[in-house]
């Protein structure tokens, strides 16, 4: 689209604001903005540090600075007003069956009620796709227990498993990515952010995964990238997330370059926009203002996330 790689150009965020576009890395619970939160809490929320440690020490910063003082439904709603603000037509968004005391304390019918009168409510032009996530340190065997009931609800349209990539082995997710298969879910997982590349190749074929999240490492081995390439692999990247937990020294270096030049489709996403404070414009300006990608590359990118909605029809 013209518009976007005008505004791109200009360096105008406004302007970016207004194109339509997708997240499809969002994990919902921390994917508002942190001035709307702060408005409607009325709680000062300090600033995180420029980078993190560890993935723990986000998420004790998190807990300590927002968790503690924001109830989750209002962080959900600051998430849809997000996507609103930042014209997100394609939303693919990250629930936990446990966050926040089994989601914020609703049954599931009664919450997935409130998911959609907010969509509705906040951001009416946004397509939300709900994404089930499991732990990587749940219990398998327990999750797989409770599977059918929470997808007989026809709600989530794909799965997902995140947090700490070394907790357990992949395969033991087999089983619950095989049901999921059988409701018609679309298959990611969170890999390759602090592992190999092999780990990101093992994961796609053990659990027959269409789109990684992260998946950055996939950029250290030639052989990895041809495969992902030749298989349509779709990586679902998020840039600041990267920086800030020392994944990526910069932007300008961000391995997305190298994956989208090897055939690789990306998207690029926000993560948790309550820690990196980051939307997804401002991600597309970051990496053009870096002289990592150029505007019609990034259009490029920006077109191939709002393909995500045709998997689903």
């Amino acid at each position: 689209m013209e518009q976007f790689i005008t505004y791109l150009q200009n360096h105008s965020l406004k302007g970016l604001s207004s194109i339509s576009k997708s997240d499809l890395h969002n994990h919902l619970g921390k994917g508002g903005n942190v001035s709307y939160l702060k408005s409607i809490t009325n709680v000062n929320i300090d600033p995180p540090p420029a980078t993190f440690d560890s993935l723990s020490h986000m998420g004790e910063w998190f807990k300590d600075n927002i968790r503690k003082y924001c109830p989750y439904i209002k962080r959900l709603e600051a998430a849809f007003v997000q996507a609103a603000n930042d014209n997100i037509s394609v939303l693919a968004a990250s629930f936990g069956l446990d966050e926040d005391n089994t989601m914020g304390g609703m049954e599931p019918e009664a919450f997935i009620h409130t998911m959609k009168s907010f969509n509705q409510q906040f951001a009416p032009n946004t397509i939300l796709l709900p994404e089930l996530a499991f732990a990587r340190g749940c219990n398998t065997e327990k999750e797989l227990a409770r599977l059918d009931e929470i997808l007989s609800y026809g709600w989530f349209k794909s799965l997902d498993i995140n947090a700490g990539e070394s907790e357990q082995p992949i395969k033991n997710f087999k089983k619950i990515y095989r049901k999921a298969k059988e409701y018609g879910l679309r298959l990611k997982a969170h890999v390759g952010e602090f592992g190999t590349a092999d780990d990101v190749m093992e994961a796609v074929e053990e659990l027959e995964l269409e789109e990684v999240h992260h998946g950055v490492a996939a950029a250290k081995s030639n052989q990895v990238m041809n495969w992902l390439s030749k298989n349509k692999v779709q990586l679902n990247v998020c840039p600041t997330s990267n920086v800030m937990l020392r994944v990526v020294e910069a932007y300008s270096v961000h391995p997305i370059r190298k994956l989208y030049d090897n055939g690789i489709p990306v998207t690029i996403n926000t993560d948790d926009m309550l820690v990196f404070n980051q939307s997804v414009s401002q991600e597309y300006l970051n990496l053009y203002k870096s002289g990592l990608m150029n505007a019609e590359e990034l259009d490029s990118i920006r077109e191939t996330g709002l393909k995500e909605i045709t998997y689903y029809s």
